[in-house]
């Protein structure tokens, strides 16, 4: 029965995707005697923490119930007053709880504290979905470092547009709609000029009450036209990650026009994006999807900043010795030095197949 209910509470965290961030997804679920009795999650970033909205939706007294919380419960003043507090007040009997906080604030102190106070504590309920969930704040928190996704669109030949450089749409609606999700739940969307320069794309979010991503442009020496929709929509907030050979008065007509430009350290002339990755941290940017053409995906695979990849491959054969594939650049020269992709999930999106895995770091 843990298991089950643990499970309920994973769902009721999943409803804050797009609105916690940088705060960690969590639910909570409060039961007594069998039957369920309140239940919560995080719902948007400031406000009440999930135990506590499981306690505001009580109907009856919780004296003696078990709570089942996804994530360590918080033991420190924050942006909210510690939730420890409030299910010791509860006289709650037992906590099982998802994974132990790897935030330094709370990390085993909140189990500490229950466990001081007579609760009985169980922790590692579905530990592996939980830490899951929550893989962007993991990284955020621990490594002090933007949870990066690379995704791309292939047909199954691996090519990502025809000869002549067309690409739109090698996937089907599904596929692009899934894509627009991972926009809304993600911090930032990265891309480099190129792409700007080629496509011209918005790179906004485009679902129904959907929230748009922080536009990031690598651009080491501010190429972007004025005209791009990036730069004329103002109602999204962009950031150009330029270098030190980025023209000064260009960037002072960029910041009138209410762009944020971020002068990175160079590597080889270009954006160093390690460096970049920090600055962005900086800025509260807890996650990014990258969504960058060929060149760049490269460049972020060979600096290691890429945690997650999502390849969509369509059921196309486009063929061309210069129709360009997810990953260019220079590559690599010897086998055993490729990027390898462990924990590997594949599931069908209308008529594409989505492959997600995780970049092997050891």
């Amino acid at each position: 029965m843990d298991e089950d209910y643990m499970g309920l509470a994973l769902d009721l965290a999943k409803k804050g995707k797009g609105k916690v961030n940088p705060n960690p997804l969590v639910g909570a679920v409060i039961v007594k005697d069998g039957k369920v009795i309140g239940k919560g999650y995080h719902e948007r970033y400031g406000k009440e923490h999930a135990e506590i909205n499981a306690f505001n939706s009580l109907k009856e007294d919780p004296k003696g119930a078990t709570m089942y919380i996804t994530l360590e419960p918080c033991s420190h003043y924050g942006k909210t007053p510690p939730c420890v507090d409030k299910i010791i007040e509860k006289n709650i009997r037992r906590v099982v709880i998802g994974s132990v906080d790897d935030n330094p604030l709370v990390s085993g102190k909140g189990i500490e504290k229950l466990k001081d106070a007579g609760i009985e504590v169980t922790v590692g309920i579905l530990e592996d979905e939980c830490k899951r969930l929550n893989e962007v704040f993991i990284k955020y928190i621990s490594e002090k470092k933007p949870f990066v996704v690379l995704k791309s669109a292939m047909s199954l030949d691996g090519k990502i547009s025809t000869y002549s450089g067309e690409s739109k749409w090698i996937t089907g609606e599904n596929s692009r709609k899934e894509v627009h999700k991972l926009r809304n739940e993600l911090t930032g969307i990265l891309v480099g000029v190129d792409t700007v320069i080629k496509d011209n794309p918005k790179l906004t979010c485009r679902l129904e009450n959907g929230r748009n991503p922080i536009r990031i442009i690598v651009d080491s020496t501010l190429r972007i036209p004025m005209s791009s929709e990036v730069i004329r929509d103002g109602k999204v907030r962009t950031i150009i990650a330029t270098t030190e050979f980025a023209d000064k008065d260009k960037i002072l007509e960029l910041e009138k026009k209410e762009i944020e430009v971020i002068i990175a350290k160079s590597k080889n002339n270009r954006v160093d994006l390690k460096d970049l990755m920090m600055k962005l941290y900086e800025l509260n940017i807890d996650s990014i999807l990258l969504e960058g053409g060929a060149t760049l995906n490269f460049s972020a695979l060979k600096e290691n900043i890429v945690d997650k990849i999502q390849i969509y491959i369509a059921p196309k054969i486009i063929g061309g010795e210069k129709s360009k594939t997810p990953v260019g650049g220079q590559g690599i020269e010897e086998l055993k030095k490729a990027f390898k992709i462990k924990d590997i999930t594949s599931r069908v999106v209308g008529e594409d197949i989505l492959l997600e895995g995780y970049i092997d770091k050891e």
